[in-house]
């Protein structure tokens, strides 16, 4: 190859240097390249380092569960702090109603987790809201003005945040994708008997890997129910860090007596249909009891999707399960009350959930049902048949 000399080289500059349009044309070329570059290697990183740099971008953030959570929203919540604090992020982990069904409490006392209960939008921690496991604010005053700085969900929704959206409804848990932003970042997960130190590079501490483990368990019914190939490598990136002590206590709590009770009355009181199953449970003290019922039933011979029914304050309670291809009890539950006033439900193919508020009457003296109990049974056992 013929080399390119001093004095040649000198004699093509000044030719160039000499015409402004090949000066600016080589120079816009060169800032192309290099936007090009930017572009590729933006492109290039996952979602986990994209999340990440966004957080390194704010000074503090509230992390903002669902109403009443859960273990999969606790356990998400728990990881987007310790991503936050990687990178000198202050993070508050927020959420509104109560934490009542006593795995959750276990989850809660066991690992430990602090959180903060609010009622007003005001008692948000930080300007930038990310919110895990739902994808719209809800459940306290001013929620319906909250833009998310964030969002990081499984659940179907119109949700999205201003810098950041990721829901993969898909995947049977938010703790799997959790997991998965700390593998995109090089995280290796803490094992329960070492000590972080002990650890170069960047971890994922043994506390959080519990926690998103039984997140994604408790979420797919400990891989039974809506897992995909996303949660099982979840899971197996985990496992080396979870405390196997600790997951025990919190998958087996103690169960409450009134859990047991309406156990046994959606059991003895459902109604069969084919292989669907409505039970009314009545009134309840713990709503959480009545998913945990319809857990129960689902799993008897010959019941593939069931309803469960339960009234709390003059409110309606549905939770569905299901484990028929022909129901999706999301859209099922959506159905049966679609055109009941103060109504809402939705949900996966797996299972749902929904409310009916109460009517008030016009002396205002009582709280009456919008819909009577054996027409809402009615309307279920059609959305499960595919009638409505």
């Amino acid at each position: 190859m013929a080399q390119v000399g001093p004095q040649a080289f000198q004699e093509g500059w000044d030719v160039m240097s000499s015409n402004p349009r090949i000066v600016v044309a080589v120079a816009g070329g060169a800032l192309a390249l290099v936007a090009a570059l930017a572009l590729y290697r933006r492109l290039r990183r996952t979602p986990g380092e994209r999340f990440r740099s966004l957080l390194a971008a704010q000074e503090s953030i509230s992390i903002l569960l669902h109403p009443n959570p859960d273990a999969d929203a606790m356990a998400s919540g728990l990881a987007v702090a310790e991503l936050a604090r990687s990178v000198d992020t202050e993070a508050v982990i927020q959420y509104p109603g109560q934490v009542r069904r006593q795995e959750n409490r276990a989850f809660r006392t066991v690992l430990d987790v602090e959180l903060d209960r609010i009622e007003h939008v005001s008692d948000l921690a930080a300007e930038a809201v990310v919110l895990v496991d739902h994808n719209v604010a809800r459940g306290f005053a001013g929620a319906d003005g909250v833009l998310p700085f964030a969002v990081v969900d499984h659940h179907p929704g119109e949700g999205d945040g201003e810098a950041y959206t990721d829901v993969r409804t898909d995947y049977g848990a938010s703790a799997s994708i959790l997991a998965e932003y700390f593998r995109d970042t090089g995280a290796t997960p803490v094992p329960p008997e070492a000590h972080e130190t002990e650890v170069t590079g960047a971890s994922l501490s043994t506390r959080t890997a519990t926690g998103l483990m039984y997140g994604i368990i408790s979420d797919t019914n400990r891989m039974t129910r809506g897992a995909s190939a996303a949660d099982f490598s979840a899971a197996a990136y985990l496992q080396p860090g979870v405390d196997e002590d600790k997951l025990e206590r919190i998958a087996d709590p103690a169960v409450s007596t009134e859990a047991l009770d309406v156990k046994a009355r959606a059991i003895a009181g459902r109604d069969v249909r084919g292989s669907f199953a409505v039970s009314d449970v009545g009134r309840v003290s713990n709503v959480d009891a009545i998913p945990q019922a319809a857990d129960e039933l689902v799993g008897l011979e010959g019941v593939t999707a069931v309803v469960v029914v339960g009234e709390r304050d003059g409110t309606i309670h549905l939770s569905g399960r299901s484990r028929d291809d022909r129901v999706h009890m999301g859209r099922a539950l959506s159905a049966a009350v679609s055109d009941v006033q103060d109504a809402s439900a939705g949900g996966h193919a797996r299972m749902g959930g929904g409310q009916i508020g109460p009517q008030i009457t016009a002396d205002g003296s009582e709280e009456v049902p919008i819909v009577g109990r054996a027409e809402l049974i009615d309307r279920l056992f059609d959305s499960m048949d595919g009638e409505r």
